[in-house]
């Protein structure tokens, strides 16, 4: 796990050192630049040593021609297979990395090395014999890299903070993507707050030459096209057992401490239930959280700690806690300002507070559980899409009607919230609804946030078009459930929880896995039959099965809980003031983004308990704090 940074084009030496350094906390290790004004090119690095801890793996890295030159972040867990291969093609390698093995890689393959890989990974290999830069992100999208292009010439970096140390860099707003950051929370890759800066999208890869994009492709896909197999519920289970347990023993390769996020939910005691076995000489070290005032346990969540304590008992490994209050509430800029987007999502608070304790304990790399909900199913978007099938058979206009009643259903209820979410978009076509069960802000309610510049300016903008050009691409017959999951694994999972994720382990110096994203597992989840996801009430229910011979049975079947914060309570009480301030009517004239008069009715029904505005006044407040921090701070 590192940072990289770099250019192609006309820029000064001096920014290749800013732009490292603003990006230090990725690599406390090691650090190191190239620079040719011949050729233009910079290339920065950042180096948290996880593999071959000795100065062989320092970069950037040259083969051993001196001709070819990389900048990783990641990890290739296939790295040792790949390297033997090599070695008996005559391959030469002086280090233990697997930096070096994509060095040689590319020597061999070319661009085409990008399907021998198995790992989460971004990389710029700088080829001098051609002149051309060429980048790329794993397909899961675990790793995130940025981008812009101007007349300067091409900018890259593991975050966005890095790009905007370029002065000349153009900083104007993308509307767009502030409309996408209030309708989800988060937005569509590759759009960011920024029109001048991009998001390279999972699986997709670059050349550039001479400071310009010559090609950008798409090298891999989330496997929901496949056919359904037919197999019976047992031989289903033995293959997810397997999958699991080879996609933890895959990312279980370093030569630091390997630790584990431990919730005491399904997902990481599974992680941890497989990963405790490749532990050499040792305890396997886990990390969970708990919460020091009550007030933590309302909102829908439950108190996780019982359940990981009764894990870590049960399967002997030792478990670190961090506990907290609403002093969390304090870190919400500095979150941000890490996250490079406004995500209004406080789970990430969570996360860096973990991640910050195992850091402490000397622990390196944390296995995360992250991704079972989104490829087995697990969200209570997946149940509410499961039951449509006893209404969708309904005329257009008596669901529009259940739709209006359910909009009208009290929000200062949890089943009120719920069910007004799962109805609002009954009257729309198939597709329509799946988009629909990821909006948090209905369309009505959102046009009155906008200011009247915002509203001219998104007059043409379709409210669901990023998903649902995505889910054009899938054939038809791909059943709803599978739709909807290839959207968990495209959007969500890659532009909100794999970002804050690594973003939040980063700021730590932790570098996070996620093995239930292993592609192979991926595949198999998105072949199995829908049924074997989702079975009535009952989520992840294949998942669930293939670990009842690992984990005790009260924590399988243990209702799910939110990874979050009182959010509810901290706007009405600790972010009061925040939210005085932020959404005051002299700060929100002076953005222009939003109606002064349309959000103080938000708030104000919100506080009356007559809508649920929680989520959209936090989008709210996380937008202009983004823009505090990156444009109006110089």
């Amino acid at each position: 796990m590192c940072g990289i940074a770099g250019f192609s084009g006309n820029f000064d030496p001096s920014l290749l050192t800013k732009m490292n350094e603003v990006i230090a906390h990725r690599g406390p290790d090691d650090q190191g630049t190239y620079f040719s004004g011949e050729k233009a090119i910079g290339l920065a690095h950042r180096r948290l040593s996880i593999i071959d801890l000795s100065p062989d793996g320092h970069q950037p890295m040259w083969d051993h021609s001196k001709t070819v030159s990389i900048v990783f972040n990641g990890e290739i867990f296939n790295y040792r297979e790949l390297r033997e291969e090599l070695i008996q093609q005559g391959f030469q390698f002086k280090s233990r990395s697997d930096t070096e093995v994509l060095l040689n890689l590319y020597l061999k393959h070319g661009k085409e090395m990008l399907s021998f890989l198995n790992g989460m990974f971004t990389f710029a290999l700088w080829d001098s014999r051609a002149d051309v830069l060429f980048l790329a992100r794993d397909g899961i999208g675990v790793k995130p890299l940025y981008y812009a292009e101007n007349n300067d010439g091409f900018l890259f970096a593991s975050e966005l903070k890095a790009i905007v140390q370029d002065f000349r860099l153009e900083k104007s707003l993308d509307l767009q993507a502030i409309h996408h950051y209030l309708t989800y929370l988060w937005c569509p890759a590759p759009r960011t707050m920024l029109q001048s800066v991009k998001k390279l999208e999972p699986g997709h890869a670059m050349i550039i030459c001479h400071g310009k994009i010559r090609e950008h492709w798409q090298y891999y896909e989330l496997p929901y096209n496949q056919e359904i197999e037919t197999l019976s519920e047992q031989k289903a289970i033995e293959q997810v057992q397997a999958h699991l347990k080879q996609a933890v023993q895959r990312q279980m390769v370093a030569d630091v401490p390997v630790g584990a996020f431990l919730s005491g939910g399904l997902d990481s005691s599974s992680v941890v239930a497989f990963a405790k076995e490749f532990v050499k000489g040792s305890q396997l070290q886990c990390f969970t959280i708990g919460f020091k005032d009550a007030s933590f346990q309302q909102e829908g969540m439950a108190d996780d700690l019982p359940y990981a304590q009764r894990v870590a008992k049960h399967l002997g490994v030792n478990l670190h806690t961090v506990e907290v209050g609403t002093e969390m509430a304090d870190q919400l800029e500095r979150m941000i300002y890490h996250l490079d987007e406004p995500q209004a999502d406080p789970a990430p608070l969570n996360a860096l507070f973990i991640s910050r304790l195992a850091r402490e304990q000397g622990i390196t790399v944390l296995l995360s559980g992250a991704g079972g909900d989104d490829i087995f199913t697990g969200y209570r978007r997946h149940y509410a899409l499961s039951q449509e099938k006893y209404w969708q058979w309904l005329p257009g206009s008596i669901r529009q009607k259940i739709a209006k009643y359910a909009a009208g259903l009290p929000a200062s209820a949890v089943w009120g919230r719920r069910l007004s979410k799962a109805f609002r978009y009954a009257g729309l076509e198939e597709d329509q609804r799946i988009a629909g069960y990821f909006h948090w802000v209905d369309a009505e309610t959102q046009q009155s946030l906008y200011s009247r510049h915002m509203k001219e300016s998104l007059a043409s903008a379709a409210f669901s078009e990023p998903l649902l050009a995505s889910l054009a691409k899938l054939p038809d017959n791909v059943p709803a459930l599978n739709r909807m999951l290839f959207l968990e694994g495209k959007h969500f999972l890659a532009d909100h929880n794999l970002n804050y994720t690594d973003k939040m382990g980063m700021e730590a110096g932790i570098e996070v896995r996620v093995p239930l994203l292993d592609p192979d597992l991926i595949s198999l989840a998105a072949r199995l039959p829908v049924g074997f996801k989702q079975r009535g009430k009952e989520g992840k229910w294949i998942f669930k099965k293939a670990m009842e011979p690992y984990l005790p049975r009260d924590v399988i079947y243990r209702p799910k809980t939110g990874f979050g914060v009182p959010l509810r309570r901290w706007l009405r009480h600790e972010l009061r003031p925040l939210v005085e301030d932020v959404l005051s009517e002299s700060s929100l004239k002076q953005r222009g983004l939003f109606s002064p008069k349309g959000i103080n009715r938000l708030v104000q029904m919100d506080r009356a308990g007559k809508i649920d505005g929680t989520y959209p006044i936090f989008s709210l407040i996380c937008i202009e704090l983004w823009c505090r921090i990156f444009i109006d701070q110089k």
